[in-house]
């Protein structure tokens, strides 16, 4: 089975009565693998996905790609690019297991993201974009291409002034707490968005990790320095590092970048 193939049976997996339908059995060990001949990329997307996969219908997942000193762009902004291909591709991938792609205003004002997926096989996720000061320009690309429907969820009082084009549904929170990570878990599921990746940026990313809103987090790191720029994960930490969280993670190698895949279920 070549890589392509694995790929597009993977989709379709959500629960262990589809892993065995997609031609996976179970080890020994609660591990998976292809009951048939599969080459080395078949074998290692299994791995790799397969976990995020079975996590079930509501599962909140966050990715980060940053240098090895903890930053995900340059003191200017330049994020072009701090990871290799190999980790874009593995975003694309997590956005084709998704049912919503969430990203905070600054990501949104600065990099202009398409969030869609472009790199593997897949549907597009549902764009979320938060927005409670408004400060969001409504030329993004999110709210003008079509490419997939967004939801931009603004405070009281803010959001685009005029008609916003087709596929682009303007929700208005009734206060901060309603932007709470927690409450927009909460909120997505309820208009049946149960499977939620938090793209960015860094603020976003540690507000829901801090706040407990996260099952698992990729984080990739790329061998550069860059000395200073936008910071990647930053929240109150320990005072002490025997109070540092630990979970369980997993490692892989992608290109020259190692990625990170941290078990926060029991965080």
């Amino acid at each position: 089975m070549s890589g392509d193939e694995a790929w597009r049976r993977l989709l379709d997996v959500r629960a262990p009565a589809d892993a065995r339908a997609a031609g996976l059995v179970a080890g020994p060990d609660g591990g998976w693998r292809w009951a048939g001949p599969a080459s080395t990329e078949a074998a290692d997307l299994a791995d790799r996905y397969l976990p995020l996969c079975l996590a079930g219908p509501r599962v909140t997942f966050a990715q980060l790609g940053q240098s090895l000193d903890g930053f995900i762009a340059t003191r200017t902004g330049d994020a072009d690019y701090v990871t290799g291909e190999e980790d874009r591709r593995h975003l694309h991938r997590l956005r084709a297991l998704a049912d919503a792609v969430l990203v905070g205003a600054g990501t949104a004002v600065a990099d202009d993201p398409q969030l869609t997926v472009r790199a593997c096989a897949g549907a597009h996720p549902v764009r979320v974009v938060l927005d409670p000061r408004g400060r969001v320009p409504a030329d993004r690309r999110v709210f003008t291409d079509g490419s997939a429907p967004t939801l931009w969820l603004v405070g009281p009082g803010s959001g685009p002034g005029r008609p916003v084009a087709d596929g682009v549904t303007v929700l208005r929170l009734p206060d901060d707490d309603a932007f709470t990570p927690r409450r927009l878990v909460a909120t997505l599921a309820h208009r049946g968005l149960g499977r939620v990746l938090v793209e960015g940026g860094g603020v976003t990313v540690s507000r829901f990790l801090h706040g407990g809103a996260l099952r698992r987090l990729y984080v990739t790191v790329a061998p550069v320095l860059l000395g200073d720029g936008v910071p990647g994960l930053r929240f109150d930490g320990p005072d002490v590092m025997r109070e540092a969280r630990r979970p369980p993670l997993r490692r892989a190698r992608l290109g020259e970048d190692t990625l990170f895949e941290l078990d926060l279920t029991d965080a």
